[in-house]
């Protein structure tokens, strides 16, 4: 039970600190689950793949993580725990917000808190790669995968899918 407890306070607290969206949070996310849960850097990278490819939020890759720990009980409290207090927040805070209108502290705030949430998520993407890119084959991939993302019209998930195929024939190949 003081597992679940455990997993509960810990995804609450990173839920209230994903400013900027869940990816702001993937750096003290993968530190944490590798010092608390056990949960290595590799797994983590394998789970958030999985996240990326899955339809909907890629953030529901928290439930691979709470099943991983505590089994189906211990996802549903990871999927409670890590949405709700983050939206029960943003709701009251969205609330609040529009109580300010057109207000310059309100514009003032927004300017302040967009380029913590640009860094806070460049953050989560290094952090990311640092553990996915690790050697001259993996680099190639990424670096081929990004142009194919950002220079093409090719649905991301297959450029992904494709990637991660090449990936697994390659290092099949290498070994």
């Amino acid at each position: 039970m003081s597992l679940l407890i455990h997993l509960a306070w810990t995804f609450a607290l990173l839920s209230i600190l994903a400013v900027g969206g869940g990816t702001a949070v993937l750096p003290e996310m993968q530190t944490i689950l590798a010092h608390q849960f056990g949960i290595d850097h590799t797994q983590f990278v394998h789970i958030y793949s999985i996240g990326q490819l899955a339809p909907g939020p890629n953030m529901l890759m928290v439930l691979v993580i709470g099943y991983q720990i505590a089994g189906l009980i211990g996802a549903g409290v990871v999927l409670l725990s890590f949405f709700l207090p983050s939206s029960l927040m943003c709701f009251y805070m969205g609330r609040l917000w529009n109580r300010f209108g057109e207000s310059p502290w309100r514009r003032s705030i927004q300017n302040a808190l967009e380029p913590i949430s640009i860094g806070l998520m460049c953050s989560g993407v290094y952090a990311v790669a640092q553990a996915s890119v690790v050697s001259s084959t993996t680099l190639a991939l990424s670096l081929i995968t990004f142009y194919l993302i950002l220079r093409t019209k090719i649905n991301p998930v297959l450029v992904i899918l494709g990637s991660g195929g090449s990936g697994a024939l390659l290092m099949a190949y290498l070994q």
